[in-house]
């Protein structure tokens, strides 16, 4: 049986490593000055080196060679026997498996006990943000006075959640993720090894899917040596389920041109070509964020071809910079949310929808009123409501809409306002998806007990509708306001408006901007 790649192509020596120069340096000075601490924390993303690390240093203090500064040698018995998995002092634990105080336990009855072959045991301690709160607190005691001949290196993904009593004992390291010129360097390097044929493009796609992740990137690449024919940019895109950078443009194309049946139907089309949807998002942002970066002068930085560049500069001239950065959050959270969500699609689709409903200015303008022109008045500014309103929604819906507001209730709308990130987050917390469908609502008008919600089209209104995303954001309304709130949806043409600086964005005339579809007339 072969050998996977990424086993197979595993650093053996310090300069092997790829993109992490800064823990090596730490690491190979300490061993040089053989001034090893007893305990180590290796965080980052997966993928970048923090398990190959510690077998490094495994390697490094237990290595033979008289010279400290060239250890690991690679070449002594010791060294070989951890390369080759039999070196009985190096004892990696999978945190994620062993997560009772017993295991921990058993781990510090063992520790006393002298190493087998060379001077120090090494315990690596994988996804240790795992460990129960009892097996942190068993480990404590151990890690802060450990046998002279025992070293810990803890490794994690989500270093916020170690207790702080733990990072304390620990020399910290945080690993980065690694660029993806540095990758495809190395994708290159093995190619040749191997005697495989890729082009280009197609190490570069793989760089950029391994978001980072240099045992993603070669596990990716070993994936398409599978299929023992050339590997092409085509075959790199059907293999892993990426679509063409065409289908990313046509979606732009949609959404700059605010045709929604257009760009929904090139996005159902994508995905039904077998694109993966996250995949698909991270490319919409990779995208868009290269448009970000010619909007903003840096052109030099994206990597494309002359003929996408001119289709980037157009798409770039036509975007407002504070839109462009509401549609690259609204995918962004797309590519996040796509993994959990029970529909696929469905966060794509509510990002674009979001993105067609985002204002396309720099900031809001103010419309001249029709009537008779009014005195200025020294009391602030003047508001007039949107006297629009769709043919879907019902009559009563409409008037609780546009419905002068009382005292009572301008301090129930403001109260709401105030909090409603807070809502947000608790949402969110609960179910990602009536998150993304609470947060694309245009409107939100606090009357009484009943919380009335406009939505831009019925495919988002049907969705909130749905009764478990319903008592979702009434328990958290409840919470929050301390009062039971029920939730009605209706269909709202209501804008979504950008509040100006010289207006308090926590009054009731940010409250009448924002949630009643207000517009400015007058400023004093």
């Amino acid at each position: 049986m072969s050998q996977a790649f990424y086993r197979k192509w595993r650093p053996h020596r310090w300069e092997q490593v790829v993109g992490q120069e800064h823990v090596i340096r730490t690491l190979r000075n300490a061993v040089a000055s053989d001034r090893v601490a007893h305990a180590y924390l290796f965080a980052g993303p997966r993928g970048t080196g923090k398990t190959t690390t510690a077998r490094l240093l495994a390697k490094a203090v237990n290595c033979l060679d008289e010279d400290l500064s060239r250890r690991p040698c690679d070449r002594c018995d010791h060294c070989q026997a951890l390369n080759a998995g039999r070196f009985l002092d190096l004892i990696e634990i999978d945190a994620a498996s062993n997560t009772s105080v017993d295991d921990v336990r058993d781990l510090r009855d063992k520790i006393n006990f002298s190493p087998n072959q060379g001077r120090f045991k090494i315990y690596i301690i994988d996804e240790i943000h795992m460990l129960s709160t009892a097996a942190f607190n068993a480990l404590l005691k151990t890690l802060e006075e450990p046998p002279a001949h025992a070293i810990f290196v803890l490794a994690t993904t989500e270093v916020h959640k170690i207790p702080a009593t733990v990072l304390s004992r620990c020399q910290r390291h945080e690993f980065r993720r690694i660029p993806v010129a540095d990758i495809v360097a190395l994708l290159e390097q093995m190619v040749e090894k191997e005697n495989l044929q890729v082009d280009p493009a197609a190490l570069a796609l793989i760089a950029r899917q391994a978001t980072g992740s240099l045992r993603d990137a070669i596990s990716l690449l070993d994936q398409l040596a599978s299929t023992g024919d050339a590997i092409t940019l085509e075959i790199a895109q059907d293999v892993l389920g990426t679509a063409a950078s065409q289908a990313v443009i046509d979606l732009v194309e949609a959404l700059l041109a605010g045709e929604s049946a257009t760009g929904l139907d090139h996005l159902h089309r994508t995905l039904d070509a077998g694109s993966d949807p996250r995949q698909f998002a991270r490319q919409v942002v990779d995208y868009l964020r290269s448009l970000l970066l010619i909007h903003m002068g840096n052109a030099e930085q994206v990597d494309a071809t002359p003929e996408v560049r001119v289709q980037m500069a157009r798409h770039a001239q036509a975007f407002a910079t504070q839109h462009l950065l509401s549609v690259i959050r609204a995918f962004n959270h797309a590519a996040n949310d796509a993994r959990g969500a029970w529909q696929p699609a469905l966060p794509l689709e509510i990002a674009f929808v979001e993105s067609l409903d985002l204002p396309q200015q720099e900031a809001p303008v103010a419309e001249p009123v029709a009537a008779t022109p009014q005195k200025a008045s020294k009391s602030g500014p003047k508001l007039r409501p949107q006297s629009a309103t769709p043919p879907t929604a019902s009559l009563a819906g409409a008037r609780e809409e546009e419905a002068p507001l009382d005292p009572e209730q301008q301090r129930a709308q403001q109260n709401l306002t105030q909090n409603w990130n807070q809502i947000l987050s608790l949402v969110r917390a609960d179910n990602p998806n009536t998150y993304g469908l609470l947060n694309s609502c245009k409107l939100r008008h606090l009357k009484g007990d009943l919380l009335i919600l406009g939505f831009a089209s019925d495919v988002l209104k049907n969705q909130m509708t749905k009764p478990e995303n319903l008592k979702i954001v009434e328990n958290v309304l409840s919470k929050v306001l301390e009062r039971e709130i029920s939730v009605r949806c209706v269909i709202s043409t209501a804008r979504r408006i950008s509040v100006p600086p010289e207006v308090d964005s926590d009054g009731m005339v940010a409250a009448a901007l924002r949630d009643l579809g207000g517009e400015i007339v007058d400023i004093q």
